[in-house]
């Protein structure tokens, strides 16, 4: 994504500013998103990998993107959407430029809990602070 400078030129839009973007113009009732983040500066990959472990990045081999990120909105086995947008300021802060690419959404999906020995006050709860 671009932006104009303050010169009136275009310019790259920073990694947490465009994943910020991305969030918001999501539905409130995603579930999870899957992107494909890359570098530009390939020079740069061991430094950006060593920022990307906070967010369990898988790395492609041969492919033209560099890593696949999964980011959990509320619930599942994914990264945090708070821990995604830290990793990507600092990896703004390091300098390093690259760009995402959202390739999959899922939404309206739900957390579901196995409770056959719970209490009816348990099972009422859970559903209670679900449907918020």
């Amino acid at each position: 994504m671009t932006k104009l400078g303050p010169t009136g030129t275009l310019r790259a839009m920073a990694l947490a500013d465009t994943y910020a973007a991305i969030v918001d113009s999501l539905p409130d009732d995603w579930t999870d998103i899957e992107l494909d983040f890359r570098i530009l500066d390939e020079e740069r990959y061991v430094d950006a990998a060593t920022f990307l472990t906070q967010v369990n990045a898988q790395p492609y081999s041969k492919h033209d993107w560099h890593w696949r990120i999964l980011i959990a909105h509320r619930f599942g086995h994914a990264a945090s959407s708070p821990a995604t947008h830290g990793t990507f300021k600092l990896l703004d802060d390091a300098g390093i430029d690259g760009e995402i690419v959202v390739r999959q959404v899922r939404v309206g999906r739900f957390e579901t809990l196995y409770m056959p020995n719970r209490p009816e006050s348990v099972r009422q709860e859970y559903l209670r602070l679900r449907s918020q």
